[in-house]
Formats: C-alpha cells, structure tokens, sequence
C-alpha cells in the first residue's frame, strides 16, 4: 500500500471508532438519562392541573362563604373599587390621571397658563 491510501485508510477508521464512541455513550447514557426525566416531568405537569383545579374550587368556594349577605349593592361597591384601582394604577399611565381627563372633559386640556401670566 502507498503512504497516501495507508493514511486515509487510518483516518477514515479512527473518524469511525470515534462516532462509534459517540453514538454508544448518547444512547446508552444520554439517551435513556434524558427519557427518564421527560417522563418524570410530564407526569409533575399532568399533577398539576387537578390540583389547580381543586385549590380555585376551593378558594372560590371559601370566599363564596365569606360573602356577607348585603347583595348586590356590596359586590357593585366591590367592583367599583377594583375598576378605579386597575384606572388609577394601569390605564391612567396611558390615558392620564381622574383629573386630567375632567379638565379634558371641561375643555381645559391645553390651557397651562394664560397670556396674563408673566
């Protein structure tokens, strides 16, 4: 054999036994290490629904029972409250603050200052 065909040939069987090396260590440790834990953790997540479910049940039963029997007016009141907490905390950093929009709706949006002002 010539040099050139006896290298190639070395090459070419050391280039196999390494992706052999490879190929065993990725399905026999990787492989089955890596499984094992996809399984464990599709089984954490299909738990997790149920109990989920279970705690808003229960929670939306206690709080059902913690209702007083005032009616409609206290849920109304209730209500109320959480829309102007969610303006005054999230919409007004788009639309403005409870007294910027009564000086847009009494047309005074654009006066900051008058010309007798100086």
């Amino acid at each position: 054999m010539s040099f050139w065909l006896m290298l190639t040939v070395q090459v070419v069987v050391t280039g196999l036994v390494v992706l052999a090396v490879l190929a065993g260590f990725w399905f026999g440790v990787v492989r089955p290490y890596l499984d094992r834990r996809v399984k464990e953790i599709l089984e954490a997540a299909e738990e997790v629904e149920p109990k989920v479910t279970r705690g808003v049940k229960k929670g939306v039963s206690d709080a059902i029972v913690g209702f007083p029997e005032l009616g409609a007016r206290e849920s109304t009141r209730q209500f109320l409250k959480f829309g102007s907490g969610l303006f005054e905390n999230g919409l007004s950093s788009f639309l403005g603050s409870a007294a910027d929009l009564n000086r847009r709706e009494n047309g005074q949006a654009g006066d900051t200052g008058s010309a007798d002002q100086r």
